[in-house]
């Protein structure tokens, strides 16, 4: 069971995110973006100097497959898609958070304000 590590919150959230939202059909970075913020309610939100780093780095780990599409008349773009080792990983990372929240709840949970 992969434990996240608690200075590797904020990438690990948005690598699982990027991940479910790719579940489905492929698509390019500003498709990824917009159904994240839409599925979320507008509670999390990509810029490009986030998302594309964290696209590159899934890529380059092998968790998904990027193809660039030229369409007619339309500017090129590069969609991605899940890969088997995704899969999994997406799995495992799934995993592990619904642990840290159990966990977070476990210990925040009786609080009182």
């Amino acid at each position: 069971m992969p434990e996240l590590e608690i200075q590797q919150l904020a990438k690990s959230c948005n690598e699982a995110l990027i991940l479910a939202a790719l579940r489905g059909t492929p698509r390019h970075g500003y498709q990824l973006a917009l159904e994240i913020e839409e599925r979320s309610r507008g509670l999390f939100r990509f810029g490009h100097g986030t998302l594309y780093p964290i696209l590159h780095k899934l890529e380059k780990d092998g968790h998904i497959k990027g193809a660039w599409d030229e369409g007619s008349g339309k500017r090129k773009r590069k969609h991605y898609e899940l890969t088997p080792s995704g899969r999994r990983y997406a799995a495992r990372q799934v995993a592990a958070w619904r642990v840290f929240f159990e966990r977070f709840f476990d210990l925040v949970g009786g609080v009182e304000s």
